[in-house]
């Protein structure tokens, strides 16, 4: 139990700061208010002159699955055998001792939505978890939040040899893939219970159910215009919940994708252009959609940019004209919505999780420093 008191709380909630205590109390925020009277026994952090914030989440990101100084040999975000394979599931693959985990939440990132690469035009289960922990069942936030899919160059790249060479055929295989499902999903209801009657068990079949029902969305890899609209469009014709990874060139059609009301997470933007379809890449992009009314989360992909320098892209976009309120919700409840787990993260509200990031200075800065980080009420640094 713990009270952080007389701290400069960011809730990302209101857009204005403001003067509190913070009662962290069982894993939880327990109150939040001037003044609180601290329990009995309970620990107090003084926070005055300091900054309060959410712990930061990345919607998007390959943390523990794409070890920190492995290289390409050690990793286990991309299957290479087989360019649809819904039934991996991240939790399978995570390191715990993964040391991007530790860098990323000494610098308050504290949740990550991590999974699949996009190597694959299915490439299985997205998660989300908590940044500290040696056993990713004690991690878990939310088992399955999303299925992974992908667009543009690279199931092209790595599958042109073998099933797949254009956009046509990235496409065609996901219908497939999402017809085959639907037609396994009415055979077994057909069947009613009757063994004898119910198809033979398919375990790609069976894990793209949650997203015929509904319960996760797809989160589908695309960088270029064409490729984005693509995904909104094989969406709506199989009446399945969806979410923008990247958006590369979503400044070209912010408009269209005000329009979807989806989901999207933009980046990683703090790289070169190393291909085409990245060609208008802009630190602008994030500003230019939340500005259009979409709903927008900032992004590392992890390893691609270093999960610890999260708040440090949100600064970047600030920089670019994205105003400072929308890029904080941009790393916080944004992420948290659009990784499933914003009633639990993603702000600092009562009830939620106990995590919380103190700082001497804004972290979009790059001179700031963390003072101090909880995860579920445990102080971490």
């Amino acid at each position: 139990m713990l009270i952080i008191r007389n701290g400069n709380i960011h809730d990302a909630v209101h857009p204005q700061a403001y003067k509190a205590d913070i009662l962290l109390q069982d894993g939880r925020i327990a109150a939040i208010g001037a003044g609180l009277t601290a329990p009995a026994g309970c620990e107090e952090l003084d926070a005055a002159g300091l900054e309060v914030w959410p712990g930061f989440v990345d919607a998007h990101s390959h943390i523990g699955l794409d070890g920190y100084g492995i290289g390409y040999e050690g990793h286990d975000y991309n299957e290479m055998n087989d360019i649809c394979s819904p039934q991996l599931r991240a939790i399978d693959g995570i390191n715990p001792f993964d040391t991007s985990l530790k860098l990323a939440r000494e610098a308050g990132v504290t949740t990550v939505c991590t999974g699949p690469g996009s190597a694959n035009v299915l490439g299985g289960t997205f998660t989300a978890i908590k940044t500290v922990g040696t056993c990713v069942d004690d991690m878990i936030v939310r088992a399955e939040v999303a299925m992974k899919c992908a667009f543009g160059e690279n199931p092209k790249r790595c599958y042109q040899n073998k099933c797949d060479s254009s956009r046509m055929s990235t496409a065609a295989i996901l219908r497939r893939a999402l017809f085959e499902a639907r037609d396994y999903r009415d055979r077994k209801a057909a069947a009613q219970g009757d063994a004898t009657k119910m198809p033979k068990f398919d375990m790609k079949m069976e894990a793209l159910l949650p997203v015929l029902e509904k319960k996760i969305p797809l989160k589908a890899h695309a960088h270029q215009a064409n490729d984005i609209l693509t995904a909104l469009r094989i969406a709506r014709e199989f009446d399945v919940l969806i979410t923008l990874e990247h958006v590369t060139e979503g400044h070209l059609i912010a408009d269209k994708l005000a329009e979807a009301h989806v989901p999207m997470a933009v980046g990683p933007s703090l790289t070169h252009a190393s291909k085409f379809e990245l060609q208008n890449k802009t630190w602008a992009t994030p500003g230019v959609l939340a500005k259009a009314g979409c709903d927008v989360s900032i992004i590392t992909d992890n390893s691609v940019i270093p999960q610890h320098y999260l708040p440090l892209c949100a600064g970047m976009a600030v920089k670019a004209g994205m105003d400072p309120f929308q890029a904080l919700q941009a790393i916080t409840i944004n992420a948290a919505r659009h990784a499933l787990v914003a009633d639990r993260v993603g702000s600092l509200e009562v009830g939620k999780d106990a995590d919380v990031v103190v700082t001497d200075g804004c972290p979009f800065d790059v001179f700031h420093t963390v003072k101090a980080v909880f995860i579920s009420g445990e102080k971490i640094v």
